[in-house]
């Protein structure tokens, strides 16, 4: 009996130690229910026109500015993986060499300038209201501001104002109203960083003009891919 009595108190002093050094070395993790990444966005871009008809290229000022603000909703007990979704604006500008016209009949123009052509400016601007929608992954805390993020996700946008505009020294053209131009947006992003600067990148999945056609026949698809640094600001 005295043998089974001191066996049971060895054991428990064993079981009693082990546990008092867990809890020494295996601090628990405490999560903030309450953390979010809610941010205001600030970016600057240089705008690539993609899909132009044969000879187009950039030429001049071609950028673009956005802003706005993303509501964070984390999806897991850590709060480093979340769904974001808000409201910004976006205004961009191409400087290439497609020029956007109008016939008499009010039907559109749309013609590659060669490089004998003298001109001082060919741009197409536009301002878009836009919805982003982020999938978040981040090594933040709550307690810690400086993390690396991936954010992907898409953005929905309606284009509010937009101007084609010609300008050389004996002839000025500007087109604010082209039937073939598309003002929904719809574009994916990608995000990626460390702080307050972050690589972004935007791919247009919709054509700024649908069923456009150049003087020659030649069908095209202007789309944009924008680069550049975005910065969060909580």
């Amino acid at each position: 009996m005295t043998i089974f009595k001191n066996l049971f108190l060895t054991c428990s002093f064993l079981l009693l130690s082990a546990q008092m050094i867990a809890q020494d070395t295996i601090s628990p993790v405490d999560y903030d229910n309450t953390y979010r990444e809610d941010q205001f966005y600030v970016g600057v871009t240089y705008n690539l026109p993609l899909g132009l008809p044969e000879g187009g290229e950039v030429r001049g000022l071609s950028g673009g500015f956005q802003f706005g603000f993303l509501r964070d909703m984390p999806i897991n007990q850590r709060r480093n993986i979340a769904i974001a979704i808000g409201g910004g604006l976006s205004i961009d500008q191409f400087g290439q060499n497609l020029f956007i016209g109008e016939n008499n009949d009010e039907t559109t123009i749309f013609r590659i300038l060669d490089s004998d052509v003298n001109y001082s400016r060919n741009r197409f601007t536009m301002a878009v209201v836009e919805a982003p929608i982020e999938f978040r992954w981040r090594t933040s805390t709550a307690s810690s501001y400086k993390f690396w993020r991936i954010y992907t996700g898409f953005r929905v946008g309606y284009t509010y104002w937009y101007k084609a505009t010609f300008k050389q020294p004996s002839n000025n053209v500007s087109q604010s109203d082209i039937p073939e131009f598309n003002p929904l947006r719809l574009s994916a992003t990608l995000s990626l960083g460390y702080n307050t600067f972050n690589f972004f990148a935007s791919y247009s999945l919709s054509p700024l003009f649908s069923d456009a056609t150049t003087e020659n026949g030649e069908n095209f698809d202007f789309r944009a891919l924008k680069v550049g640094l975005m910065f969060y600001i909580l």
